[in-house]
């Protein structure tokens, strides 16, 4: 196991004894997954990545339920009825609640940089805005379904 990797365990380890959760080796491998892959995941996508002969799809699902109720995941649902999870964790850059892109042809979702919302010209927000939560999701097809991949 390569430093990296183990340092990654020590931290989702730290993080489920800060909530009180034990460090199941099912929890460790959703938090490690899910952190390795940087973006929000579906649990069949998880499933997948995970290895459906190792873990048992309801274990998973709850493991991913009690990780969101203890604020470790983001749970989420872009508009397609398909529940994400995403890791809060300390290692990313993007801010807590951030925008989504999702690819109406392969569905993979992937998080989007900081983005500022203002008026053309500069103006002030309307009042209903200012203070207001916000949550963007960017659809179209990404450069892999497009052709265009960089």
């Amino acid at each position: 196991m390569s430093h990296a990797h183990q340092s990654c365990r020590e931290e989702m380890r730290d993080r489920l004894r800060e909530v009180g959760l034990r460090a199941t080796r099912p929890r460790l491998a959703v938090l490690v997954e899910l952190h390795e892959q940087a973006g929000p995941l579906s649990h069949p996508e998880l499933m997948e990545l995970l290895g459906a002969n190792d873990f048992d799809r309801a274990s998973v699902y709850r493991i991913l339920s009690d990780l969101a109720d203890a604020t470790i995941l983001r749970r989420m649902d872009l508009g397609d009825k398909v529940w994400r999870y995403e890791l809060i964790d300390r290692c990313r850059t993007i801010a807590d609640d951030h925008a989504h892109f999702l690819c109406v042809g392969c569905n993979r979702v992937t998080c989007l940089p900081e983005l500022e919302l203002r008026t053309v010209g500069g103006g002030p927000l309307p009042v209903e805005l200012q203070g207001a939560e916000l949550h963007l999701k960017v659809t179209g097809r990404c450069g892999d379904c497009t052709g265009n991949a960089t």
